[in-house]
This record gives C-alpha cells, sequence and structure tokens, in this order.
C-alpha cells in the first residue's frame, strides 16, 4: 500500500497528526498496534491543561498555551466531520492544596515558571478557601484545603470521545488505519519507506513515528534514538452524581455523564499496567481530605495506563539526519497539544522540516556527555 505520510501510532498523538494530514489532501495511512499494545490514549484522564507546565523548560509552557487556545476550534472542526462532541469545557481548573505548606509550595513553583517566561502575563493565580469556596458554592471542602492554584486557561473533555472522533476523522477525509499491526522494520531508498508489517509494505516519502512507548526501537531504526521511560498512572471512576465540580481539578474532574474521577498516581514500575489496592487507598485517601462527601461514593472502576515520559519530562519533535522524511513526535500530553499536532507538526511533515521554533524539543538536548 502507498501513501503520502504513513504514521506508526494511532493513540492521541499519531492520530491528531494523521487528522491534520488528511485535512490537508494528503493520503494518509495510520499503523496502530493491537489490544495487549500499552496504550496511553485509553488511560488518560481528559485534562486540557496549561497550569504549571514547562518549568525549566517555558518554551513547553507556551506551546501548551498555543494549543489549549486551538482547542476550541480544534474540537468544533472534529464535530463538524465526525458528529461527535468531544464534551470541551474551558473555564479554568484548579490544583487543590492541603495546607498551607502545600500553598507556599505551589505559589514558589509558579512563580519560578513565571519568571523563567520573562513578560509572559500569568495565566494562573493563587486564591485562598474562601475564594475558592465562593467560585465553587457547591462543594463542602475538608478542613485541610487551604486553597488552591487556579489556572484560566486550563479545562478538560473527554479523552476517549476525542480518540474516536480522530479514528473517525481520519477516515472520512479519506485516510486509512490498520490496525493489529507490527511494524517490524522500516527500510530507506531514495524515494522514501518501505515499512514491514506481517506479510504487508507500506510504501511513503515520509512517515511520522508517533508509536508511544515503542517509538524508542522504531526511532533508532531511521537515526533517531530518543530515551524514554514508562510511568504507570492509576485512577479510579465513581458513580454518577449531579453536578458538584463545576471546574476540573488536577486529581480530581467531573465528567460529562456524572462520574468523578479520582487520579492520578506516579509510579516507576517498569511496563506493569497492574491496577493496585495501595494506589487506591492513596487517592481516596488525598480525595476524601478535599471533599469528604465523596466517602459515600461507591467506586465502579480503576485503571492504570503507562505514561510516556523523557528524561525531562517534556515533549520530543525530531526530524532524522541520516533519514530526512522520518519525523518523530512524542509527549505524555497527547490531549492538550493534540490541537498543536493536527495543525503544526501536521504542517511540518507536508513542508518537510520542522519549525526552528520546535528545535528545543529535539532529542539532542539530552546528548549531554556524563562527567568523567
Amino acid at each position: 500500500m502507498k501513501a503520502d505520510v504513513i504514521v506508526i501510532g494511532g493513540g492521541t498523538v499519531g492520530a491528531a497528526i494523521a487528522y491534520g494530514l488528511a485535512q490537508r489532501q494528503q493520503h494518509v495511512i495510520v499503523l496502530d498496534g493491537d489490544d495487549r499494545d500499552h496504550r496511553a490514549a485509553r488511560a488518560n484522564f481528559g485534562l486540557v491543561w496549561v497550569q504549571g507546565k514547562g518549568t525549566n523548560m517555558p518554551e513547553y509552557q507556551l506551546w501548551s498555551r498555543r494549543s489549549c487556545e486551538r482547542w476550541a476550534d480544534f474540537s468544533k472542526g472534529l464535530l463538524d466531520i465526525t458528529g461527535q462532541d468531544l464534551h470541551l469545557e474551558q473555564k479554568g481548573g484548579l490544583v487543590f492544596c492541603l495546607g498551607d505548606a502545600e500553598f507556599e509550595a505551589r505559589r514558589t513553583t509558579l512563580q519560578k515558571l513565571h519568571n523563567q517566561l520573562g513578560g509572559e502575563p500569568a495565566d494562573c493565580e493563587m486564591i485562598d478557601r474562601s475564594e475558592l469556596e465562593r467560585i465553587m458554592p457547591g462543594v463542602a471542602f475538608g478542613s485541610e484545603v487551604y486553597g488552591a492554584s487556579l489556572g484560566h486557561r486550563d479545562g478538560h473533555a473527554n479523552p476517549l470521545r476525542l480518540l474516536s472522533a480522530l479514528h473517525a476523522g481520519i477516515q472520512r477525509l479519506g485516510g486509512t488505519i490498520v490496525s493489529a499491526t507490527l511494524v517490524e522494520k522500516i527500510q530507506s531508498n531514495s524515494s522514501g519507506f518501505t515499512l514491514g508489517a506481517g506479510l504487508e509494505n507500506y510504501v511513503a516519502p515520509r512517515i511520522v513515528i508517533a508509536a508511544g512507548l515503542g517509538s524508542q526501537k522504531l526511532g533508532a531504526l531511521v537515526g533517531l534514538d530518543v530515551p524514554l521511560r514508562p510511568q504507570r498512572g492509576q485512577i479510579l471512576v465513581t458513580e454518577r452524581f449531579v453536578p458538584i465540580l463545576p471546574l476540573p481539578c488536577s486529581g480530581l474532574r467531573q465528567t460529562r455523564e456524572g462520574t468523578v474521577m479520582i487520579g492520578a498516581t506516579q509510579e516507576d514500575v517498569g511496563l506493569d499496567a497492574a491496577t493496585t489496592a495501595v494506589a487506591a487507598a492513596k487517592l481516596s485517601t488525598r480525595a476524601l481530605r478535599i471533599i469528604p462527601a465523596l466517602a459515600t461514593a461507591t467506586l465502579v472502576r480503576q485503571w492504570a495506563g503507562l505514561r510516556v515520559l523523557t528524561p525531562d519530562g517534556c515533549p520530543v519533535y525530531a526530524q532524522s539526519e541520516s533519514h530526512p522524511g522520518a519525523f518523530v513526535a512524542l509527549c505524555h500530553s497527547g490531549v492538550t497539544l493534540a490541537a498543536v499536532h493536527a495543525e503544526t507538526i501536521a504542517q511540518a511533515v507536508i513542508d518537510g522540516s520542522l519549525p526552528s521554533s520546535l528545535d528545543v524539543f529535539h532529542q539532542r538536548r539530552f546528548d549531554v556527555p556524563e562527567a568523567a
């Protein structure tokens, strides 16, 4: 099978890029894995989030802001093409602080980021408990809730609807998604690339590697050595409630359907995506310290997923020097960054080069010689 561009990986990152390519009249083939793969896209909390991102790499903060600003149009475009509502809300988002020490630590972290951004206006503020109670009058907070940080650009969407809409959009725009496909080899010549997957070969002048944790092995085949590590995140989901949380919060958000999501852990356990009682207890305990009324809620589901993390936690966008038609795109904020992936990254692939503004995200930043 031949295409203008082949995208390896049908998760949120790969699907967003493929959707953007298809919007731009590219014949795109998406080679997706199978259900045994570690799929971060199906274990996502669903935040469209800016606050706190980019400490020590302010460009990541600006990149996230850019995507959040485009999310409304991006969501509407998918609705127009597929009829699928992504349940997007961008009314702000909160990070709760239990006690004065957490509050001051959060303030310090956000001030550091603000300083690194230079003259950029602040998009986040610290609010005390009284202000928190004013903007969330229906919530009875626990006695330890001291305040929160409020990010004005933040919001949330339904990540499963997003993935479904991206896949539908790709196909309605003429793209092809091939499921249960493991890319085993990548060969290049003067005209492009031939990808071997089982008994099939797929041919295109350009390829995008967006296969999550599988990208490290595939990238090495085209001279893109990206260091990655998995990090397990576990999430709890309650039964449905009447609306009680008007804003999404880091670690707590209420979906359009009424369920409350509680998350998420940060565990370095390798490729283990199992759920644990220890994590459930830890997540439940903090949630109850914030909103004690959740003690009466019935938990209906617990799941775990593996984040795709680089050494500094920031994205990687790179083009191979030895194989110029090959690109790699990796991040753990696939929902937040979906809008710029569909726009900027897709256009860069068509143009044949990444814009210089994304040089900071190249994996060469990790090529620092070890001290003797």
